[in-house]
């Protein structure tokens, strides 16, 4: 009989998802399936890589802008020991986001939001001036919001409306669809939850219009159990290209998570394995899938190597926002939810007897 994943497990199995799914998709992000398939056959190992075109051959191993967003998050809920907000989170920008990072670890566009975050407009505004209020930039790095709401959905979903202003618009479709990632999360985290009970959670709390485009698709794979016949079925669904971010929308890379963690019934490795292949946005499809399963499933069984290697490519990670290990990262997060478990648990108790 199998041991019960601890809740400090399932907090280190989610960020074991995101960090190590990120540096695997990063080096084929952008690549159709057909040509991963044809490079490796099967991508399961960290390979190295260059983005942007600046020369940097990283490290396999070596994570990417979205790790990097949700490092800052980690950072601010780490010293406010609780849930966090806009301002929280700004503050971590300010204080931790090195200068020579965009265009070098993050998207270009952060550098402008950055200047605008020092100069002290309020940071629900910040999200007013990007341009792009459809992408998945919140979606695939907002783990730490629903960690930090283990077991409460609604309140990580609340937070995702607010810190995710960083970001984009209050209203906009790409903080819809990061309400499913923490909503999953925060769900995925309670004792004995289950992949029926995560999504079912999803389906309960999240946006219409979102739950309408995830069951649609949940209703066409249903009976796919592999994931070459199902990126197969989304070649006819998601195709999207010739404009910026193409195959960065929160819809797609989420929905396609969303359909994989099914797929694979919350196993980490294997929903990490086959999301990397899925190909076009493959590192966020890997972040959003395999950090839900993660903090499902915890960590058992998945292949310590590959977090060793994550590790020693973030200490040679110079513009890194935190050079902090992925259990660091994981123990910094858990150890704030248990002071804000301590304190609410103070609180219900003075006032229980009024």
């Amino acid at each position: 009989m199998s041991q019960p994943v601890t809740l400090r497990d399932k907090f280190y199995g989610c960020l074991i998802g995101v960090h190590v799914g990120s540096a695997m998709g990063a080096p084929v992000e952008g690549w159709s399936w057909r040509k991963i398939e044809d490079t490796y056959g099967t991508l399961d190992k960290l390979v190295s890589y260059e983005h942007y075109n600046n020369g940097w051959q990283r490290e396999p191993g070596t994570t990417e802008d979205g790790v990097e967003r949700q490092k800052l998050m980690i950072t601010a809920i780490i010293e406010k020991q609780d849930r966090v907000n806009a301002e929280d989170v700004r503050k971590a920008w300010v204080k931790y986001i090195k200068p020579e990072s965009a265009g070098m670890i993050s998207e270009p566009f952060e550098a402008v939001l950055l200047a605008m975050a020092k100069s002290g407009i309020p940071a629900r505004d910040l999200g007013k001036y990007c341009d792009y209020a459809g992408l998945n930039s919140f979606s695939r790095s907002c783990h730490p919001i629903g960690l930090i709401n283990a077991g409460d959905v609604r309140g990580a979903i609340e937070d995702v409306l607010e810190v995710g202003q960083l970001y984009q618009t209050s209203n906009s479709r790409g903080l819809r669809w990061a309400s499913v990632t923490a909503a999953a999360i925060a769900e995925a985290t309670k004792p004995d939850a289950t992949v029926d009970q995560v999504i079912g959670a999803i389906y309960d709390h999240c946006h219409e219009e979102v739950v309408s485009e995830i069951d649609r698709e949940l209703k066409r794979t249903a009976g796919i159990q592999d994931f070459r016949e199902l990126r197969s079925h989304f070649d006819n669904v998601y195709s999207g290209c010739g404009v910026p971010y193409c195959m960065s929308y929160a819809n797609e890379v989420v929905t396609k998570a969303i359909c994989l963690f099914r797929m694979t019934n919350g196993k980490l490795k294997e929903t990490m394995i086959s999301a990397v292949n899925m190909g076009r946005d493959t590192d966020c499809v890997t972040a959003v899938s395999a950090g839900i399963a993660g903090a499902l499933s915890g960590s058992a069984g998945f292949p310590e190597e590959y977090v060793r290697q994550v590790d020693y490519a973030t200490s040679l990670h110079t513009v890194s926002n935190s050079q902090r290990t992925i259990r660091e990262h994981a123990d910094g997060v858990y150890q704030a939810y248990v002071s804000r478990l301590r304190r609410m648990s103070k609180f219900a108790s003075a006032m229980a007897g009024l």
